[in-house]
């Protein structure tokens, strides 16, 4: 099977698929606009991939070439698209969309699309990967309809210089959505993305029945919140829902007063307010972790110096965050001298979203 994700997100897929039975990584790569993780996978368990959180979509692998056996765009149609392969894939396709039967719903003709994406250009060019690809499905299932939007696509990609792999695509926009936003703003996190950072945060831990700690900052003496997330810059709420998804208890904060109404509502949580980062009414080692995309200038400004804001940002999300707990942000920069001895980096992850670049920062905090 194949496995789409965010360019920079596949060492995170590979996680998530690490923890699945049956379940074996072959190949990793990137056709120039995704991630792309090529595994094994027992029969029988090909429906638990549709339900990973880190990815962006899902295909049933119909076979895989390399330009060295033959750089004509027919030739690697004919070794992607093996015998056999299409009809099973698209019997794994039906069993994941009821009601298609053996043509599509209704009775009509199934339809069908085809995607091409390729690394270089020199010999030949994408269109003429794609027209291939579009007469070898035609060939191998007569009775489809080409269309677009489809029914069924059939991607062929050069996930590695010179390596290609062909697949049928499995799920739909809706993967990549997590069952969607309520309320949408600029700028909103993808949830897949979001569902990595949550999971570098680690596994919720059970909530302690212990007293609440008090807090010795001077600040709000409200209850310890053990077994919690924070997101302290939560604008639509996807961080918070996504570790809502896997079982964490939230908080949500945000300095503009619509992104805490679209986070109440996008979380389903009541634990959101009005709140600056910089200065937060939580205690001292109050929260187990904290996962935040924070602003860095484009969408949304910071307020003063941009060096100072990130400075006491820090220097606070180290304040909230107990001992042994995690602090994940999502920004394109963080200089040293504004990382508080407290955190030490524990592992960093250079993401690409839209054209932008930025870098997902995992810190315990000691």
């Amino acid at each position: 099977m194949v496995v789409l994700a965010a360019p920079g997100l596949a060492p995170l897929v590979q996680r998530e698929l690490a923890g699945l039975p049956g379940v074996e990584v072959t190949d990793v790569g990137n056709d120039g606009r995704a991630d792309v993780v090529l595994c094994t996978v027992d029969a029988g368990r090909e429906a638990a991939l549709l339900r990973l959180r880190t990815a962006d979509d899902v295909f049933v692998e119909l076979g895989r070439t390399f330009r060295s056996e033959g750089d004509k765009p027919p030739w690697i149609v004919r070794r992607v698209l093996r015998p056999g392969r299409l009809e099973a894939a698209t019997g794994l396709w039906r069993s994941t969309h009821p009601g298609t039967g053996s043509r599509g719903r209704g009775g009509r003709r199934l339809t069908y699309r085809v995607v091409a994406r390729v690394l270089q250009e020199r010999t030949w060019k994408r269109t003429e990967l794609r027209r291939a690809l579009d007469a070898g499905v035609s060939d191998a299932e007569p009775g489809w309809k080409a269309d677009d939007p489809a029914q069924i696509e059939v991607w062929a990609l050069e996930y590695t210089k010179g390596r290609f792999v062909a697949g049928l695509r499995l799920t739909t926009v809706r993967m990549r959505q997590h069952g969607g936003r309520e309320s949408e703003r600029p700028g909103a996190l993808r949830p897949p993305l979001a569902a990595a950072m949550v999971a570098l945060a680690g596994d919720p831990p059970g909530r302690s029945a212990k007293p609440a700690r008090s807090g010795t900052s001077g600040k709000s003496d409200r209850s310890g919140l053990s077994g919690t997330l924070l997101d302290p810059c939560c604008g639509s709420g996807t961080i918070l829902a996504e570790a809502k998804a896997v079982g964490w208890e939230v908080e949500g904060r945000d300095i503009d007063a619509s992104a805490v109404s679209a986070s109440r509502r996008n979380a389903d949580t009541p634990h959101v307010r009005d709140g600056d980062v910089r200065d937060l009414d939580l205690p001292d080692a109050s929260v187990d972790a904290v996962v935040s995309n924070l602003p860095f200038g484009r969408q949304y400004a910071v307020q003063g110096d941009p060096a100072v804001w990130i400075a006491d940002v820090m220097a606070e999300l180290a304040r909230v965050t107990r001992p042994g707990g995690r602090v994940v942000l999502l920004v394109p920069e963080l200089p040293k001298q504004a990382v508080p001895a407290t955190l030490r980096l524990r592992d960093r992850h250079e993401v690409r979203l839209l054209g932008t670049t930025s870098t997902i920062w995992a810190y315990d905090r000691r």
